[in-house]
C-alpha cells in the first residue's frame, strides 16, 4: 500500500546494515533501534507508541533468542514483525452479529473521512457473504449527504432507508428509531447507520452521536478515520472514544501518500481492534484488517495469503480448470488469454496486487509506472481480431496487424507487443502444466519452481562438476558450488535478503504455498 512506502523503504534501509553480521552487538542492535525509531517518528506515529515498541524491540533483541540464533539479523525482522503485529492489535477481530436480527452497526467520525462511502463498501461486502443490509440516512446535516447516500446504495446493490431530505432538516434519532422498525418489517439482517461528521471535535457532534448509540443500541460502533491524519488521529480516537466510545476501528485512504501513523497509532492507544481497511475509490476497494498481513506489508515481505483470497473469490474454478488442460494440449487461445486477462482486471488494481508479493520494494518505480490501462488496451486489440485469428495467431500477417491496429485504436507496435507476450505467456503455463519450472524472459526459472527437471536439464547438471586436475582448485570449485545452491534455496519471502534456514517473517508459509498451489492446481 502507498501510505507505508516511505516506512518500508526505510526499515529495509536499517535491515540491510545488519545483513552478513554473524553476531550482533549491543551497539549494533542500538544503532538498528534508532533508526527504527526516527523511521516511525518520520511515519507520524504517535511518540508514545514508538517509545513501546523500540523499547520492546532492543530487549528483546539483546536477549537470548538473538544471541543464540543462527542468523541474527533474520530473527531481528521477526522481531520486528511480531512488535508491528502487536501494536496493530494482535489478533483480527470480526464483526460481532447479534443473535436476534438485525445486526446495528453505526459508523462515526469526522468529517471528511469517508463514512457515507465507507458504508456502501461495509454495505456490498456484506451482500456479497449472504447478508441483506440496509443503509440509514441518518447525517440529515451535510449538504447532499442523504442524496450521496442514495447513490451509494444503489452503486452497491442495498437498499436504504431515507425518509428524510437532510440539508439541515430531519432529526437523526428519530430516523434511527424508525430505521430499526423497517429494518425488521423488511428482513434485513444488517443495519449500517451512517451518522453526521464534523470538520472538528465539538460537543454537538458528540452529543448527537450519543444520542444515537443510545437510542438504538448498536452491536457495533466503527469509528472511520482517515489514514492520512497522521498524529491527529490520536486525539481525535480518544475523543470519540470518550464521548460515544467505539467498538473498532475502520481506516480509510490506505491507498494514499500518507505516512501511515494513524494506521500503527489507533490500535494501540485505543485498545480497539482495526476491523476493517478501505484501500481505494472503487466500493469493491474493501477488506478485513489482519495485523499479521499489514506487518507483512509494513515490512516488503508481501500478503500471499489476501492474495490467494482474492483470486479464489474471482477465478471460477471450472473455468480455470478448463484453461490448465488447454495450457497441457497446447489449445490455448486468445479468447482464453482475454477471458484470464478480464478476471485478472476482476480482481481490483494490478498495483495492489502487485504490492502484495514479497520483494514488493525492489518493483516499486515499476509498480508507480505501470499502466492499469493496458488492460483495456489488450481487450480492445483482441476484440479486433476475428474468431480464425484469435485461434490461430499465426495467421497474423503485417496486413492483418495493421488493420487490427486501426480498429483498436492502438500502434502495429503495441499489437505485436501483445502477440508476443500471448506466446510467451502459452510457453511458460504449458511448461508449468506438464510438471517443468517455468522461465521468467531475461530473468531464468521463477523462483520456488515446484516443477520437475527435463531429462536435458538433470544430462546438464551431471555435466557440473569440475574438470580441474588441480586438487585444491577442484575442492574450491565445489565448495563455491555447494555455497551458490544454498543461496539459491533461500526461503521465498526474504524481503531484505535475509535467508536462513526458516522462512523470514511474514513470508509464505508451507500452509499459505500449499493453499496457492492448490488453487494453481499444481
Amino acid at each position: 500500500m502507498a501510505t507505508f512506502g516511505n516506512l518500508t523503504d526505510r526499515l529495509a534501509d536499517t535491515f540491510k546494515n545488519l545483513r552478513g553480521k554473524g553476531k550482533l552487538s549491543e551497539a549494533d542492535v542500538d544503532g538498528t533501534v534508532r533508526e527504527i525509531r526516527r523511521a516511525l517518528l518520520d511515519a507520524d506515529v504517535a511518540l508514545e507508541v514508538v517509545k513501546e515498541f523500540t523499547g520492546r524491540v532492543r530487549e528483546r533483541a539483546l536477549g537470548h533468542e538473538v544471541s543464540g540464533a543462527l542468523n541474527p539479523a533474520q530473527q531481528v525482522v521477526q522481531i520486528v514483525n511480531d512488535e508491528l503485529v502487536t501494536i496493530l492489535g494482535g489478533e483480527a477481530r470480526r464483526i460481532e452479529f447479534a443473535k436476534n436480527p438485525p445486526t446495528v452497526i453505526m459508523l462515526a467520525g469526522l468529517q471528511g473521512a469517508g463514512k457515507t462511502t465507507l458504508a456502501g463498501k461495509l454495505a456490498k461486502w456484506l451482500a456479497a457473504d449472504g447478508h441483506t443490509p440496509l443503509l440509514v440516512a441518518a447525517d440529515l446535516q451535510r449538504p447532499n449527504a442523504v442524496t450521496q447516500l442514495q447513490v451509494v446504495a444503489e452503486q452497491a446493490g442495498v437498499a436504504v432507508f431515507a425518509p428524510e431530505p437532510g440539508n439541515g432538516k430531519g432529526d437523526p434519532v428519530k430516523v434511527s428509531k424508525q430505521a430499526m422498525k423497517f429494518a425488521k418489517d423488511k428482513q434485513h439482517d444488517v443495519v449500517i447507520i451512517d451518522t453526521a461528521g464534523r470538520l472538528g471535535v465539538d460537543a454537538e457532534l458528540m452529543k448527537q452521536a450519543a444520542n444515537i448509540r443510545k437510542a438504538v443500541d448498536p452491536d457495533e460502533v466503527l469509528f472511520v478515520i482517515d489514514a492520512m491524519i497522521g498524529q491527529d488521529a490520536v486525539k481525535t480516537a480518544r475523543a470519540f472514544q470518550e464521548a460515544v466510545d467505539f467498538t473498532g476501528v475502520v481506516l480509510t485512504k490506505l491507498d494514499g501518500d500518507a505516512r501511515g501513523g494513524a494506521a500503527l497509532s489507533v490500535a494501540s492507544i485505543t485498545g480497539r481492534p482495526i476491523m476493517f481497511a478501505s484501500t481505494g475509490e472503487g466500493l469493491g476497494d474493501f477488506e478485513p484488517f489482519h495485523p499479521d498481513r499489514m506487518a507483512s506489508r509494513i515490512l516488503d515481505l508481501g500478503d500471499i495469503l489476501t492474495l490467494i483470497e482474492t483470486a479464489q473469490k474471482t477465478f471460477n474454478e471450472e473455468e480455470s480448470r478448463k484453461v490448465a488442460e488447454k495450457f497441457a494440449t497446447d489449445t490455448f487461445t486468445l479468447d482464453d488469454f482475454l477471458q484470464q486477462m478480464q478476471q485478472l482486471k476482476n480482481m481490483g488494481s494490478i498495483k495492489s496486487m502487485l504490492g502484495m508479493l514479497p520483494g514488493a520494494k525492489g518493483m516499486r518505480e515499476q509498480l508507480d509506472n505501470f499502466d492499469e490501462s493496458e488492460i483495456t488496451r489488450t481487450e480492445a486489440i483482441i476484440q479486433s481480431m476475428t474468431k480464425q485469428e484469435r485461434t490461430t495467431p499465426k495467421l497474423l500477417n503485417g496486413s492483418r496487424r495493421v488493420r487490427i491496429a486501426r480498429g483498436s485504436g492502438t500502434t502495429v507496435t503495441e499489437v505485436n507487443a501483445l502477440v508476443n507476450r500471448f506466446e510467451q505467456a502459452a510457453k511458460m503455463m504449458k511448461t508449468v502444466a506438464k510438471g517443468g519450472t517455468p522461465q521468467i524472459p531475461g530473468m531464468g526459472p521463477i523462483p520456488g519452481g515446484h516443477g520437475g527437471k527435463s531429462a536435458n536439464a538433470k544430462k546438464n547438471q551431471k555435466k557440473k562438476g569440475s574438470k580441474s586436475g588441480n586438487p585444491a582448485k577442484r575442492a574450491a570449485e565445489e565448495a563455491a558450488r555447494a555455497q551458490g545452491a544454498v543461496e539459491t534455496s533461500a526461503p521465498a519471502g526474504s524481503g531484505f535478503g535475509l535467508g536462513g534456514s526458516k522462512p523470514a517473517a511474514g513470508g509464505p508459509s508451507p500452509e499459505e504455498l500449499e493453499s496457492l498451489q492448490k488453487f494453481l492446481g499444481r
